[in-house]
């Protein structure tokens, strides 16, 4: 009879240490099928990190700010403050800098693009030129376009890059390496009565790719 009881309390034993681990496995498993967007940070944490986000980053940087959905779980959400543009054009204009620039240094890198669309600008703000990037690009003197790809019609051909996007974009929004450039001129390919006038009459400034630069 003693060794009866034994081997029943034995065996309730086992069955109990059993379901015990089979309910925490069943447990552990749940937890880990649990899908990410489940698992969620305090709200203290999520404050912690936006406010980390934003410490040492200047103004015209990304600043998280830590919100509330509708459905009351906190998230946070990024907020990029635009940079101010220092040029604004109309779409008929920023078309005419976008092809001049491709057909006058399609072939340079991003820089040299970047100078090109430096120069128009620079001519636009400068009293010895028309107002208006139109106008400058299609000035003429004595009945001579200033550029060639407007004598030779190449600049309605040009198919615009995204790298001439780009470069015309920073020149745009103020960024300017021509050290106040007002022409430019490819000495390879220029007339050499041209050149004449630009070396004689002009303060040459730098080389950049195959253009020369000044004012």
């Amino acid at each position: 009879m003693y060794k009866k009881a034994v081997g029943l309390l034995i065996l309730c034993n086992m069955i109990f240490l059993t379901g015990f681990f089979c309910i925490r496995g069943v447990g552990r498993a749940k937890l880990m099928t649990q899908p990410a967007f489940l698992i969620h940070l305090t709200l203290q944490d999520v404050d912690d990190k936006a406010e980390a986000a934003g410490e040492g980053r200047e103004e015209s940087r990304a600043l998280g700010i830590a919100d509330r959905a509708v459905s009351g779980q906190r998230v946070v959400d990024f907020q990029v403050m635009e940079q101010e543009v220092a040029y604004v054009l109309e779409a008929s204009e920023l078309d005419v800098l976008l092809r001049i620039v491709e057909s006058e240094a399609g072939s340079e890198d991003e820089d040299g693009r970047l100078l090109v669309a430096n120069v128009i600008l620079n001519r636009v703000n400068d009293d010895m030129f028309p107002s208006t990037v139109t106008d400058v690009v299609f000035q003429q003197e004595n009945g001579v376009a200033q550029f060639s790809p407007v004598s030779s019609g190449r600049i309605y051909r040009v198919e615009v890059s995204p790298e001439t996007r780009e470069a015309v974009e920073r020149a745009l929004m103020g960024e300017d390496i021509s050290q106040g450039a007002l022409y430019f001129a490819a000495r390879k390919y220029a007339d050499s009565t041209k050149m004449r006038w630009f070396d004689e009459n002009l303060e040459f400034l730098f080389q950049h790719g195959g253009h020369e630069f000044f004012k």
